[in-house]
């Protein structure tokens, strides 16, 4: 594929049964919240997924030779990091994929740690298995002259060295900072948790979205023994396709991981996100990459607009994903017309139709400073609610 895409082409979702689109209070909102993207897939997807379709038939489906030549051939190339066959499990979703690993590999009452603020189903998905949450909160630092995050070291080791904490689950890239972890961060994380018996499971599932100039480094290239989850679901747009992977090369930890993918019943997937799967990894690469530097430029014009419109507004270093994390403590407070993050949020949704989210969803304490917003649309859209934030804040 060598022409360009034309990511500024909007499409109409309203009326489809979108979650992103459908579920809004209003017909006019520009839904600038859950994590998918408004951009067609690549035409190689679109063409495998008709001529699919062209078949007519929908049954049950084996897994074949090709889907794990493409996962393993993709990672090796794009990464360097070479994948066993046999270490790969397939299931419907990471957050699926993320319960199973959590029943398989704890016992109910122990903690897994997180980074915070953090991915709101890691603490749905901790809790559902019996298990507590334990929170290292992330620290505010500069990076490259913006705010970003680092870990708080001391407190990271000391949540490892509690007896109880049996399991790191690493996000990676991070959502909802936006942090792609460096190799040595990656290292340091590694050590501290093998000195104290915790295994990491890391969620790589934003992955290919990585903005010029950094770099993803997987955990597992880091950390050979750690349990990786990743998808083409959200780099790929493909995420009601339902396909995920879990890369475990402990033949223990696999089998027990197997077992809760059957007692969950995720344990069967559909022909669409097989198809969807080999033809992303297979031939959109260069699809990818001009996705990539589209949502850099989105970025570059979001911070432009609130340095220059609401300066107020503290946009943090997005290195990967397309989830830029914003400070808006300047416009909290009980003396302002928003007592809380929540309340900002629900007037820019009644009275600006925008709908963002909270920072609060990802840690009612690590987060009540911030919201995210999805970045991963036309730029008009974007541009669009930006405006219509601003009408409400400015």
């Amino acid at each position: 594929m060598s022409k360009k895409i034309d990511f500024d082409k909007v499409v109409v979702r309203r009326g489809t049964n979108c979650v992103k689109w459908d579920e809004a209070p209003f017909d006019d909102v520009i839904p600038l919240w859950v994590a998918d993207m408004d951009f067609r897939v690549a035409p190689a997807i679109q063409e495998a997924l008709r001529r699919r379709v062209e078949h007519g038939v929908f049954g049950y489906n084996i897994v074949p030779d090709s889907y794990y030549q493409a996962v393993i051939a993709w990672f090796q190339r794009r990464h360097g990091w070479t994948i066993q066959r046999e270490h790969i499990l397939y299931t419907t979703a990471v957050v699926p994929a993320m319960s199973c690993v959590i029943k398989a590999l704890t016992m109910p009452g122990e903690r897994v740690l997180i980074l915070s603020p953090a991915y709101n189903c890691f603490f749905s998905s901790i809790r559902n298995n019996g298990c507590e949450v334990l929170e290292s909160g992330l620290l505010r630092c500069q990076r490259n002259h913006q705010p970003s995050f680092t870990l708080d070291w001391d407190h990271f080791e000391a949540c490892c060295a509690d007896e109880k904490t049996t399991l790191f689950l690493l996000c990676n890239p991070h959502n909802p900072t936006g942090r792609v972890w460096t190799r040595e961060e990656l290292l340091r994380m590694s050590d501290i948790c093998h000195r104290h018996g915790v295994t990491i499971v890391s969620d790589e599932i934003h992955c290919e979205l990585i903005m010029p100039g950094y770099t993803f480094v997987p955990m597992a290239t880091v950390a050979p023994d750690s349990i990786v989850m990743n998808s083409p679901s959200k780099n790929f747009n493909t995420a009601g396709l339902q396909i995920a992977n879990i890369i475990c090369p402990d033949a223990e930890q696999r089998r027990r991981i197997d077992r809760a993918i059957n007692i969950n019943e995720v344990c069967d997937v559909n022909p669409f996100g097989i198809v969807a799967l080999e033809a992303a990894y297979n031939d959109s690469e260069q699809w990818l990459d001009q996705l990539c530097q589209y949502l850099w430029d989105n970025y570059q014009a979001l911070c432009q607009f609130f340095a220059a419109e609401l300066p107020q507004c503290r946009v943090s270093l997005l290195e990967g994903t397309y989830l830029p994390w914003v400070d808006v403590s300047a416009l909290l407070g009980d003396a302002t017309p928003y007592p809380t993050v929540e309340a900002l949020c629900d007037r820019l949704l009644t009275e600006g139709h925008v709908w963002v989210n909270p920072g609060t969803m990802y840690g009612p304490l690590t987060g009540q400073h911030y919201i995210r917003l999805n970045i991963a649309c036309p730029h008009s859209q974007l541009m669009e609610g930006l405006h219509r934030m601003k009408q409400v804040i400015g």
